[in-house]
């Protein structure tokens, strides 16, 4: 009789319950729905892509008729030579790697410094100082154009200006008009803030007993352990700085200085728009963000889990 029920045993363990049942097939439902949804996103997202490019492949004559086809009849490189000899293209791609590069630097600079005073300096009115930067994060950019525009215009002994900023132009058509106004951004300082927030106190404690200076704590024991925040910070600013077009639009008034998304703009006019060229001009100006993000997508993932475990 054992050796019976030791048989008969893996047979009862074997029968799935009607409910184990359901909930399997209802798992396996949701599982499929899920794939779809992924699909469907995947497919809203890159199409928009794909057609640029298709779009930037076809002749003039294409673009137009065959506007929705996502492969063009007879592909060709035309729209990118022109986009790349109508206007100096590489002057403002260089005019746009000098800004972007620039910003994300001070950024680095300025946003690690604020957010490790922030995060772990004790001083009075430190809540208040912190609160002033997450609420301008909340002002729209648009309202604080004109003010910024003016302080660059007006700006004492720069651009021939005199004591009372009269007389010259002050930072406007300069690349300090553009870096200026972002070196230190509320959201690099709020970044840097959660991130040395999220690093142990007692190792700077233990540099203050061994006699280290403040910034040499700042700058070779806790500014190593940020690489990650760092790295995220300098991809997002280097991104922000290279996407930028209203305001390199309005304090850049020399050929000489636009940058490469100002540039694009002179394919779109009063009377037509030359859809092919500046299609082209597109993805050879996303190229730099795209490669970024290629490279650098592990340091982007590792510093967003850091900041958001704590």
């Amino acid at each position: 009789m054992t050796a019976i029920a030791t048989k008969t045993q893996p047979r009862a363990s074997a029968t799935v319950s009607p409910a184990r049942k359901r909930a399997r097939q209802r798992r396996g439902a949701l599982r499929f729905i899920w794939y779809i949804a992924v699909i469907l996103v995947s497919l809203v997202t890159v199409t928009p892509l794909i057609w640029t490019i298709a779009t930037s492949l076809k002749p003039a004559g294409e673009v137009l008729s065959g506007a929705l086809d996502l492969l063009p009849s007879t592909p060709t490189l035309e729209n990118y030579v022109t986009a790349l000899t109508t206007v100096p293209f590489g002057r403002y791609f260089f005019n746009s790697m000098v800004l972007s590069v620039g910003g994300a630097l001070t950024n680095l600079f300025f946003g690690s410094l604020g957010g490790y005073a922030l995060a772990r300096l004790r001083f009075r009115g430190r809540n208040a100082v912190f609160a002033v930067f997450v609420s301008s994060l909340m002002i729209p950019g648009i309202v604080t154009m004109i003010p910024s525009f003016l302080v660059l215009r007006h700006f004492p002994f720069v651009g021939g200006n005199d004591v009372l900023g009269q007389g010259g132009i002050g930072f406007i058509n300069t690349y300090w008009a553009v870096i200026i106004p972002g070196a230190a951004g509320a959201f690099a300082v709020f970044f840097m803030k959660q991130f040395f927030e999220s690093l142990p106190a007692e190792l700077g404690e233990a540099a203050r007993i061994d006699g280290a200076s403040e910034f040499r704590i700042f700058a070779q024991v806790y500014l190593p352990l940020a690489k990650a925040g760092l790295a995220v910070l300098a991809i997002l600013s280097f991104q922000a700085g290279w996407n930028n077009f209203v305001w390199p639009l309005i304090v850049l008034n020399d050929q000489s200085m636009m940058t490469v998304q100002v540039g694009l703009a002179a394919f779109v006019n009063n009377y037509e728009t030359s859809y092919g060229p500046l299609m082209a001009g597109t993805i050879v100006a996303s190229l730099p963000v795209l490669l970024l993000f290629v490279f650098a997508q592990r340091y982007i993932i590792e510093g967003i889990a850091h900041v958001g475990s704590k």
